[in-house]
């Protein structure tokens, strides 16, 4: 406990300004201020946006040759061939681009590479797809922007080719017809932050200008907002319309292969937060391709058969857990070596690997393991004398770079900042291990290894009233970029002797000035012991909702207790 750093914002002048202007609690002010929205129109936009303050389709460089192009395809019923990605946001890109150009007329088909197999990306012998389907026309959706190969090998065919994508290029670009991304420099797009769902999105809103099909866009909605809540977008500016009113078209669910993925999920008719995105719906859908069965998740969203979708949403269920009980082998492998090794006091960075280990996983245990040791991880499979990697990392220490440094011992890398996969030769493994960890030591201080909590305002628990839960609730959806707010409260008394939930959790019951609310200590089974009736405690927490038989109870989420 006494290892993490608390760091509390401190008061700002703006928050009292939007806190007058608006008619909002100072506390909630102060949120919006540290989330670097410091005026009162700008808080007015955050608070109460909505889609009439999405961005013309239009401004993206590109947009009208690449609609223009796809317009002629479908007058000539040349066939639409969607190239696509295995995790949910290439998956759900899939699905919205080719429903919406069904509905225009078009004759489309779709690839999607298997991960363990194929990998990512659009790779130059794909042509031969292209070729084999009789496309006349290709539209990449969340890849694409690295595909020089593939593009040049196209235009020998006299193939024209339409890139969306999110990702960041290399030095050069693709030579096709049309380029849909918003990162580019030369974009004209003001948003640089939607997922590759999003520029589908804004793809399939200029399409649908002049078609008189913007009612039939809620139903897009859904699918775009649980793609960029599971790929981790920004919440801010676009992300956040789009997903805060497609989480609100998710309560109303009627096509059969969604309603049938709600339903496992325990969703069906309520109200959805982007934590139940993260948690239960995109991990259903992103198993498919980690367990290398990407089809079973199209197949869920094109299906109009209730009888169908009930077999593929239980066999994605299915899935799921056996993602899940190789993800925890994995990781209670992971933590026996590192512990019996003291792997944790000896490097700054932890690297592993096994010939058993799952590639579709390892992010996923890399991440777990990054979150409980607090430093980068890189986890590897060995498979055919090669090592397949998968990293996750502290904020202070970009991952990407790391890997830059010592891309000499790589056959193949990628990612950003605060993820990565690597490829190389297994017997290359010692002296790219002693590369990372000559770079690591020279950059991670002792400080950057210590847990931080980042506090954004004080509160009496007496000022949590229902008036202030109302003004609350229009902070969210949180997520990136607009994480859940953190409070702090002191000098609260336990009452009561703590409780261990399930061998694994904590819930205390805490009173400050009268006020009483349930606390509880995910994955903090010590504060059981470590606390008793009668301790004055300060408290770091979030606020979470539980909804039990159609009503809503809150509680507390302790990050962390003082005493």
């Amino acid at each position: 406990m006494d290892k993490t750093i608390w760091h509390l914002f401190p008061p700002r002048e703006e928050a009292k300004s939007i806190s007058t202007e608006l008619g909002i609690p100072l506390e909630i002010a102060q949120v919006l201020v540290n989330r670097d929205v410091t005026e009162p129109e700008a808080a007015q936009e955050f608070l109460f946006g909505t889609l009439d303050s999405l961005h013309d389709p239009f401004l993206m460089k590109d947009m009208r040759e690449a609609v223009e192009r796809i317009k002629q395809g479908i007058y000539k019923r040349e066939k639409i061939l969607i190239f696509g990605d295995y995790d949910v946001d290439g998956i759900l890109s899939v699905v919205i681009l080719h429903r919406a150009l069904e509905s225009l007329g078009a004759e489309v088909d779709y690839f999607i590479p298997e991960r363990l197999t194929e990998g990512y990306g659009i790779k130059e012998e794909y042509i031969k797809i292209v070729l084999e389907r009789k496309a006349g026309l290709v539209i990449s959706v969340d890849c694409g922007i690295k595909a020089l190969p593939f593009a040049k090998r196209a235009r020998e065919e006299g193939i024209d080719v339409i890139i969306t994508d999110h990702h960041i290029p290399g030095d050069l670009l693709p030579e096709t017809l049309a380029i849909l991304n918003p990162v580019l420099q030369n974009s004209g797009y003001p948003d640089k932050n939607l997922a590759g769902v999003g520029v589908v999105f804004k793809l399939i809103q200029a399409l649908f200008a002049k078609e008189e099909k913007s009612l039939s866009l809620p139903w897009y909605l859904k699918l775009v907002s649980i793609a960029t809540v599971a790929d981790v977008g920004q919440l801010r500016g676009e992300n956040r319309l789009l997903v805060k009113f497609g989480l609100k078209a998710l309560e109303d669910v009627s096509d059969p292969g969604l309603s049938s993925l709600m339903e496992i999920c325990r969703l069906k008719g309520r109200s959805v937060s982007a934590g139940d995105i993260g948690f239960r719906i995109g991990p259903r859908i992103n198993a498919a391709g980690r367990m290398g069965k990407t089809d079973l998740a199209v197949k869920l969203f094109f299906t109009n058969s209730l009888p169908e979708s009930l077999e593929l949403v239980n066999h994605l269920d299915e899935l799921n857990s056996r993602r899940r009980r190789k993800q925890e082998k994995i990781y209670k492998q992971a933590l026996e070596r590192i512990r019996k090794s003291s792997f944790d006091d000896r490097y700054r960075f932890l690297i592993l690997g096994c010939e058993e280990w799952h590639r579709g996983v390892l992010g996923i245990v890399a991440s777990k393991l990054k979150d409980f040791f607090h430093r980068p991880v890189l986890l590897f499979s060995y498979e055919n004398g090669k090592a397949y990697g998968s990293g996750r990392t502290i904020s202070e220490f970009p991952l990407i770079d790391c890997l830059h440094e010592c891309k000499d011992w790589l056959l193949d890398y990628g990612g950003h900042s605060m993820a990565v996969g690597c490829v190389l030769e297994r017997e290359n493994m010692t002296f790219f291990r002693k590369a990372v960890n000559d770079f690591a030591q020279s950059r991670i201080t002792d400080d950057h290894l210590r847990r931080k909590i980042s506090i954004d305002s004080k509160i009496d628990f007496a000022d949590i009233t229902s008036s202030f839960i109302e003004k609350y609730s229009l902070l969210s959806p949180f997520g990136a970029g607009n994480p859940t707010p953190v409070f702090l409260t002191e000098r609260a008394e336990v009452l009561g002797e703590p409780k261990e939930i399930k061998g694994r959790h904590t819930k205390l019951v805490v009173n400050q000035k009268g006020r009483i609310f349930e606390a509880l200590g995910w994955n903090r089974n010590d504060w059981a012991q470590n606390f008793k009736r009668g301790d004055i405690i300060d408290l770091v927490y979030s606020i979470q909702f539980s909804e039990y038989m159609g009503e809503k109870k809150l509680s507390l989420s302790l990050e962390d207790i003082k005493n």
